[in-house]
């Protein structure tokens, strides 16, 4: 990969965890985000449990 590339991208992960760190709403917003894929993943394991009904 592109040197230029690899280091924006490490830039870029170092500002966004600056800026969480340092912002309630941006920190909020994250906190809702994980929130809700662990709700989704906690109901597609419950999907997954119930049995299959064969005709």
């Amino acid at each position: 990969m592109d040197d230029k590339f690899l280091f924006g991208v490490v830039l870029g992960m170092l500002g966004g965890a600056v800026l969480v760190t340092n912002s309630v709403k941006a920190r909020q917003a994250v906190k809702s985000g994980q929130e809700q894929v662990i709700d989704k993943m906690n109901e597609l394991k419950k999907q997954n449990k119930k049995p299959v009904k064969s005709e």
